[in-house]
């Protein structure tokens, strides 16, 4: 992995590809990352299930929908953050944005899904609400694993099955749809793309 300032500078220069969603549903994401015995480790969250959550049960990272108090997907990004895993965000270090991405083509929302990216030096312990089943750092490296890449069970896109990156308990914990799609564009980004690469949904 690259070391910490390398990674931050990575992400710093980058211009993310933004969608103009004034008049569709929006929601942000927080890819948060902490340094641990020289070891890069990202944060997950397993989602509980709840009726009429399009994500319940997912592995994701925190986030949620823009309520209309929020000025923006960053701040709407931090303060899911806060609510579900108890991160003040706003205290660590903003690195920068990735592309926004779409939900799925088959969905009648079509949501459009913003991912901002933050470095936590110390972070305090995880504070669940309601709305997380679990929460957990997980170390980049792993993510290249390449025996951690499998099929998503039952998911499948026109007649393929979807990806998936196996990350704890496997009947709960892959990561897949669009948190691998985020993933798939950070560790591209930084230069360590996965190994089973996401086909684009044209």
């Amino acid at each position: 992995m690259p070391r910490p300032q390398d990674l931050v500078q990575r992400i710093g220069r980058y211009h993310p590809v933004l969608i103009d969603a004034e008049e569709r549903p929006r929601a942000a994401v927080a890819v948060v990352l902490r340094w641990q015995a020289d070891q890069a480790e990202v944060l997950f969250i397993e989602r509980a299930s709840r009726t009429g959550d399009p994500w319940s049960g997912h592995m994701a990272f925190p986030g949620g929908r823009l309520d209309p108090v929020d000025r923006g997907s960053r701040e709407a990004a931090e303060r899911e953050t806060l609510e579900e895993v108890g991160l003040r965000l706003a205290e660590g270090n903003y690195l920068g944005r990735l592309d926004d991405l779409e939900g799925r083509p088959e969905s009648n929302q079509r949501m459009v899904v913003a991912a901002h990216v933050y470095q936590l030096v110390e972070p305090e312990p995880l504070v669940l609400n309601d709305e997380v089943r679990e929460a957990f750092w997980f170390p980049l490296c792993q993510l290249l694993e390449t025996e951690r890449h499998i099929p998503y069970p039952h998911a499948t896109y026109r007649g393929r099955e979807l990806p998936g990156i196996l990350v704890g308990v496997p009947e709960r914990h892959i990561v897949w749809g669009l948190t691998y799609r985020f993933l798939d564009l950070f560790l591209s980004l930084i230069g360590k793309p996965l190994p089973s690469r996401w086909v684009g949904l044209a």
